[in-house]
């Protein structure tokens, strides 16, 4: 039998100062992870919170009508959760009903904006806070909330101004927290895990509506 030689594997070596330097790299992207693990720790804390003011809008272009405190959490975010999502939800019903319902304390739900068909944004809850509309503890912690006064069965409820001014919003959400414009990150209350819900339902316009949001980015940018 003729004694078989292993051969060095072609290809560039690692050296020691290489393989050192990885490993120092690794331990600082670990510290950075665990700096900021402790940083989101620290605002999660009973009593601390930011200042606030009653009124105060998040989008300058929205009014204000504040939802009960019983169909939101107070939070301090993105310093305590990231705020990464935008969910998309049809009333299923009016402005002034969708309105009271969310100021209701036995509704148990609530959304950060409303939309109205006539382009008119209502914001109901701080975007600080957690608003209590995806049915997914997770995701109502990580999102923003935007509802669209209508009826899933109606496509004339999604109207040229809806789309309009609910995509100036989102662009708008997406440029101060650094959310991608895709459908990965702007997704409908129907595709939430675990919702039972059907909204947008099948006659809003997705293509639109995301090629509308960045192209506010884009006018925004230049």
């Amino acid at each position: 039998m003729t004694e078989q030689v292993e051969k060095e594997p072609k290809g560039p070596r690692r050296t020691r100062r290489a393989v050192l330097l990885g490993g120092l790299g690794v331990l600082a992207a670990a510290g950075f992870a665990a700096r900021d693990e402790i940083g989101r720790a620290w605002w999660l804390l009973p009593g601390v919170s930011k200042p606030r003011k009653e009124g105060e809008l998040d989008y300058a272009a929205a009014s204000w009508t504040a939802a009960s405190p019983a169909n939101w959490r107070l939070a301090d975010r993105p310093d305590d959760y990231r705020v990464d999502r935008i969910v998309v939800h049809v009333t299923q019903g009016g402005f002034e009903s969708s309105v009271d319902a969310f100021r209701n304390p036995f509704h148990k739900a609530s959304a950060h904006y409303i939309v109205r068909q006539d382009g008119h944004v209502e914001q109901m809850v701080r975007e600080l806070d957690v608003a209590f509309h995806a049915a997914n503890r997770h995701m109502n912690e990580r999102s923003i909330g935007i509802e669209h006064v209508g009826f899933v069965d109606r496509p004339r409820d999604f109207t040229d101004a809806m789309y309009a001014a609910s995509a100036r919003l989102a662009a708008d959400v997406c440029r101060r927290y650094g959310i991608p414009a895709d459908r990965g990150h702007i997704l409908g209350h129907d595709e939430v895990p675990g919702a039972d819900h059907t909204d947008p339902g099948p006659h809003w316009d997705w293509d639109r509506y995301v090629r509308m949001v960045r192209q506010e980015l884009g006018a925004a940018a230049s």
